[in-house]
């Protein structure tokens, strides 16, 4: 499965932003999904995680309340509502999925990885 990821950009802290990730090439809808961030010279972080059927949802503590993933399998879609964002949410952010169908923390269970796409957030 290819996988996409858009909607960064330039947010004053305590904006919004809706991050999509869009799949093509399988049946995107048996996959769980998985957002990952990195900054430079760190190692990519785990942010949230839903399964295939929509359950199991996990988030990073950082994020618990802020963020929200969601996916709409008719759209082969998978988003991440970003709120009440923080300088130390900058970073570049990937989708992942997961032929497994269910929902990891660690980025090494997820078997496609799109390319980022940058969130920057301004004090």
């Amino acid at each position: 499965v290819q996988l996409q990821a858009s909607g960064g950009g330039l947010v004053q802290t305590g904006g919004s932003l809706i991050l999509s990730c869009v799949a093509s090439g399988r049946t995107f809808s048996r996959y769980a999904v998985g957002w990952f961030r990195q900054t430079s010279g760190k190692e990519r972080e785990f942010v949230a995680a839903l399964g295939w059927r929509g359950e199991g949802t996990i988030y990073e503590n950082s994020v618990k309340g802020r963020f929200t993933i969601s996916r709409d399998n008719d759209k082969n879609t998978a988003y991440l509502q970003m709120n009440n964002l923080k300088p130390e949410d900058t970073a570049v952010y990937y989708c992942a999925a997961d032929s497994a169908g269910i929902a990891y923390r660690s980025g090494r269970r997820y078997d496609y990885w799109g390319r980022g796409t940058l969130v920057t957030v301004s004090s």
